[in-house]
Parts: structure tokens; C-alpha cells; sequence
């Protein structure tokens, strides 16, 4: 371990760096954020021309369904009060 410098935010280190394993509703509505996500990078491959900066467009719609699946994993366990273990 690495002697800190800065305070270390252990709430933070609790809610973001550990597994949330899916729990009621949410791995459906993990699937409605991709499936939609999935409907959008079809619009953009069928109507944008193959190039680097369609590339960026899906990796970026990617990163959209990756960050709106945290909120999820992320929040609603934390502020539910489950862990890791439930």
C-alpha cells in the first residue's frame, strides 16, 4: 500500500470500485439501456458513411450505455444499502 497524501474517500471506494451484482428490475433495465443503445448505433452505421468518426460515435455509445449502467449498479445498491455479498 501506498502512504496517502490526500484524504482517501473510502464511501467512494466502496460505491465505485467494488461488484454490484444485479438485483430486482435492474438487469432489465440494463437491457432496455442496450437495446436502445443497440437501435442507435444501427441508425448511425446505416447512415453514416464508414469513417473514424463514426467509429467514435459508437465508442461513445458505448461509453453512454456503460455510464447510464453504472448510475444504476452504483447508486441504487449504495443508497438501497446493499453489498457485495447480497
Amino acid at each position: 500500500m501506498y502512504p496517502a497524501k490526500y484524504p482517501v474517500d473510502g464511501v467512494r471506494l466502496a460505491k465505485d470500485f467494488v461488484y454490484h451484482a444485479p438485483f430486482g428490475d435492474q438487469a432489465a433495465r440494463y437491457g432496455v439501456l442496450r437495446e436502445a443503445a443497440k437501435d442507435l448505433a444501427e441508425i448511425i452505421m446505416g447512415q453514416c458513411p464508414p469513417s473514424r468518426e463514426t467509429s467514435v460515435a459508437l465508442t461513445n455509445l458505448e461509453q453512454v450505455v456503460f455510464w447510464a449502467n453504472a448510475a444504476i449498479a452504483r447508486n441504487e445498491a449504495f443508497e438501497e444499502g446493499y453489498t457485495k455479498d447480497q
